[in-house]
């Protein structure tokens, strides 16, 4: 099946304040993306102008596409969260970067404007990438790795020596939360389906359930945290796998306080709060090695609208994140 791509209204050498970005004028469908010649903005207060190199597709993405958003997204909006690139202009008030610097991170707290040429990000949802660190890497990182670090740490409280049953953990924030739990000392269990067992072992879990063939809970017991990064029943019926005093903690939906009471345990969601400090942290270890990435498909562009059917389900996506490369 060949990629389709959006098409562009106007050719090669438009003026420099205009740039490309991928658009939505009303929420549906992957065939609602646009790519099209917009106005290049302009950096506020405590804003960045980035030049983007690469951004990352998350289902948040998706989700904002279809108008389900957990956020107000007016329309028309520009796409895209996660992104790598080079400060292009600074706003009043942001110090510690420079125009050139190469920088990775989120662009809003709406999540929205990455898939662009050029897109305003804040300042404080940024840091500067390492060398050794390359852009596609980069902008697979931001919102999938703090989601994962903040459920473990921020949220969970995981220490060394505890154990922590993590669902959904093939998935993109799944892979980081195995890694920086193994990496911090604590025993690591994971769900995920039988194709992926050797994976999730290579990264540190040292038990795996595939969670479409066994009953999770008859074969775990006493944990100290349940990650749950898949919701519905398998968060419901999570509950009695923790200890007394075990905690549940939700990165996509609301966990029922009631069976929390009854069993003894706390139960919270939250929502992903990117900042530059952790940012750096999550970088300093994929440079060290502790942890690895895990791309699954890099595409242009104007292939926005396919990356969104491989969110779907309607083609294929290899295991991983998906990036689109801006620049070539």
């Amino acid at each position: 099946m060949t990629t389709p791509v959006l098409s562009q209204s106007h050719p090669s050498g438009r003026p420099s304040q205009i740039m490309k970005a991928c658009r939505v004028h009303q929420f549906g469908p992957p065939s609602v993306i646009t790519l099209e010649d917009v106005p290049r903005p302009e950096p506020g207060e405590g804003e960045v102008l980035v030049q983007v190199h690469t951004a990352g597709v998350g289902p948040w993405d998706a989700w904002i596409r279809a108008g389900r958003s957990l956020l107000p997204q007016p329309l028309p909006l520009t796409l895209g969260s996660d992104l790598s690139g080079s400060v292009a202009a600074l706003g009043v008030g942001v110090s510690g970067l420079a125009v050139g610097d190469a920088v990775f991170g989120v662009t809003n707290k709406r999540f929205t404007g990455a898939y662009a040429e050029y897109a305003l990000a804040s300042a404080a949802m940024l840091v500067k990438k390492p060398a050794t660190l390359g852009h596609v890497d980069a902008a697979s990182l931001p919102v999938v790795a703090v989601t994962a670090w903040q459920a473990l740490f921020d949220h969970a409280g995981i220490d060394t020596g505890q154990t922590v049953l993590i669902h959904g953990a093939a998935g993109n924030v799944g892979t980081y939360a195995v890694q920086f739990a193994r990496a911090a000392g604590a025993r690591v269990i994971a769900t995920a389906s039988g194709a992926d067992q050797a994976y999730l072992r290579s990264l540190g879990a040292e038990k795996v359930v595939n969670a479409r063939a066994e009953r999770f809970e008859d074969k775990v017991h006493a944990v100290d945290a349940v990650i749950d990064l898949v919701g519905g029943e398998m968060q419901a019926r999570s509950f009695p796998v923790l200890r007394p005093g075990g905690i549940l903690v939700s990165a996509v939906s609301e966990p029922d306080d009631t069976l929390a009471v009854r069993h003894g345990v706390s139960a919270k969601f939250f929502f992903v709060d990117v900042t530059t400090d952790l940012l750096g942290r999550i970088a300093a270890d994929v440079i060290a090695g502790r942890v690895v990435t895990q791309i699954g498909a890099v595409l242009p562009l104007a292939g926005a609208r396919t990356a969104h059917e491989m969110l779907e389900g309607v083609r294929s996506r290899p295991r991983g994140k998906i990036v689109l490369r801006v620049v070539p």
